[in-house]
């Protein structure tokens, strides 16, 4: 309201939404992900309650927050050889499946012996990641 010169929001239209949630990335310099809240926020307020649908291009031409580039961490072969030489038993297992066959940590920590087929190189994944099962490689030196 006080970007908008104090006008209640019902009085406002798609126009100053955009430029309202534009001046969030310019000037005021927020995150992506806050300027996504606002602008979720925006549109619970005013479907739920104003009671007012947005028109279709309410969030269009909006100038959208920079996403931070980070650059992801991934360790050289020398590396993950020197780890791995650290490691014994299980937790060895353990780092081998997410390192060779691709399992995030909560999928190899609920791994059963059922779960893997040796003779054809396969893991079945199950209740990962969205709740869904799939199969992956049995990495070779894991197994």
């Amino acid at each position: 309201m006080r970007f908008s010169g104090l006008r209640h929001p019902a009085e406002l239209g798609p126009g100053e939404v955009r430029r309202f949630l534009s001046h969030l990335a310019e000037a005021e310099r927020l995150s992506a992900a806050s300027q996504n809240q606002a602008a979720s926020a925006l549109g619970f307020l005013y479907e739920h309650v104003l009671g007012q649908r947005l028109a279709r291009g309410a969030f269009g031409g909006v100038v959208r927050a920079k996403e931070p580039m980070g650059l992801p961490v991934v360790l050289t072969r020398a590396e993950v050889q020197r780890v791995l030489a650290e490691l014994r038993g299980v937790n060895r297992l353990v780092v081998l499946l997410l390192y060779g066959s691709g399992l995030r940590l909560l999928e190899a920590l609920a791994l059963r012996v059922k779960d893997g087929e040796c003779v054809r190189g396969e893991i079945r994944v199950r209740g990962g990641k969205g709740g869904g099962s799939r199969v992956t490689m049995f990495a070779a030196v894991a197994v």
